[in-house]
């Protein structure tokens, strides 16, 4: 990774990390490793998710796996600049939930030097792109897409079955509202 030096000879280090993919497929242990990975390099670390995400603590970001790492629960995306002190990483998760200033925040972060690292889901129920995900994708450094395994047929898996008869967008759900599915799985339920 290249780093660049400020006007004062600091070094700048600052890049957007995102981490997609289907539920169930990772994507918040991967997050969890990467921070707990930055605080062992003694580097500063502060930790975000919305503040709607209540399934398994209203504090922690845990994985399906029950790894857990300390965050900071918010409303809004704009509140995270407001909270975010003297750090060299920050962490978002479950960044599908917030409307798209969340894509200016990592921008901002990023300009600061800051290391960002966002994981959220790229695509809804429906297989559609899923909130501001497609575009930190797009303005992010490095894109990391992660898959589950098909629930149907055990070949990777891409999409977010839910199955539950809902048309919400959002709904927050485990493994009794959604399943992974691959293409061909997923097509065939869709139809």
């Amino acid at each position: 990774m290249f780093l660049e030096k400020d006007l004062s000879g600091k070094r700048q280090r600052g890049w957007i990390e995102v981490i997609c993919g289907s539920m169930f497929s990772g994507k918040t242990e991967e997050l969890i490793r990467r921070l707990n990975r930055a605080r062992i390099a003694q580097q500063r670390v502060e930790i975000f998710k919305p503040r709607i995400d209540n399934r398994y603590s209203s504090c922690d970001v845990i994985s399906h796996n029950e790894n857990a790492i300390r965050s900071t629960p918010v409303d809004t995306a704009s509140s995270i600049l407001l909270l975010t002190g003297d750090v060299d990483v920050v962490g978002i998760d479950e960044a599908q939930f917030f409307d798209h200033a969340i894509v200016e925040v990592c921008e901002k972060l990023a300009n600061m030097g800051i290391r960002v690292i966002v994981a959220g889901l790229d695509m809804d129920f429906k297989g559609n792109p899923f909130g501001p995900i497609p575009q930190l994708m797009a303005i992010a450094e490095f894109v990391t897409k992660v898959h589950a395994i098909c629930m149907r047929c055990g070949s990777l898996a891409q999409f977010s079955h839910r199955l539950l008869d809902d048309n919400k967008i959002v709904m927050l759900g485990e493994k009794n509202e959604y399943e992974p599915l691959c293409r061909e799985c997923f097509n065939l339920h869709q139809k």
